[in-house]
């Protein structure tokens, strides 16, 4: 009887053991990184990631973005098909690290036409509720190099597609916009309007669409939010 109580504490305490050690394991963390889609193409859009919609309150119509979601780092691969098809349209491959933001910017129906930035958001100067930042993002195949300056403060030069520039602090409210193609002497002024830039806000500033486009292929510049 002694015998049999001995081995039923013997395999009472490997249990307890081994319970121990379940309790104290250590899950695995995920680390994430933030993703932002903008569609500057003249497609109504959805993407995936492992064949699972990401964008799930709408899809991103022309000009439209995402904002950024939280996507696991490591190298993902997105999909991105017209909306109310089921046949992928193009793949973009990217390799995400954490805590980094990205912009995937489409440009067209193939992965050429695609092309991503990683989004360096820097507040300083602008949590005062006075200042904004903005960048200038040319998205605009066959386009061109493009000079564009925002208010009497900002200008970009020569700016090649699939280019970005750096966020540049300035002040906020309404700045007229105007771009034009690079190395005329007489530039022809392809954009010239008026946006409202809100403070502390940080934004892009997209160029998109195709010169005598019409339509949502229309060329034409609208700004996305980063901050």
């Amino acid at each position: 009887m002694i015998k049999r109580l001995y081995i039923v504490y013997f395999f009472a305490a490997v249990l307890a053991v081994e319970s121990c050690k379940n309790n104290d394991s250590v899950f695995k963390t995920v680390l994430y990184a933030g993703v932002n889609v903008v569609n500057a193409s003249g497609d109504t859009l959805n993407f995936y990631l492992n064949g699972t919609r990401q964008n799930n309150s709408s899809s991103l119509y022309p000009g439209s973005q995402s904002f950024y979601l939280p996507v696991a780092q490591g190298a993902e691969n997105f999909q991105f098909k017209k909306a109310g098809t089921f046949n992928v349209l193009f793949s973009v491959p990217l390799t995400l690290k954490d805590s980094t933001n990205y912009s995937i910017y489409v440009a067209g129906e193939t992965t050429a036409n695609s092309f991503n930035t990683i989004d360096y958001l820097d507040t300083t100067g602008i949590q005062n509720g006075i200042g904004t930042r903005i960048r200038f993002v040319n998205a605009c195949p066959a386009a061109g190099n493009l000079d564009v300056t925002v208010g009497d403060t900002l200008s970009y030069s020569a700016r090649p597609y699939q280019s970005s520039s750096a966020f540049l602090l300035t002040g906020s409210g309404i700045k007229v916009v105007k771009i034009s193609q690079s190395g005329s002497v007489t530039p022809k002024i392809l954009i010239d309007t008026a946006i409202t830039f809100q403070p502390g806000r940080i934004y892009s500033l997209v160029s998109r669409g195709i010169i005598n486009g019409t339509g949502s292929a229309q060329f034409n510049v609208g700004i996305v939010i980063n901050y």
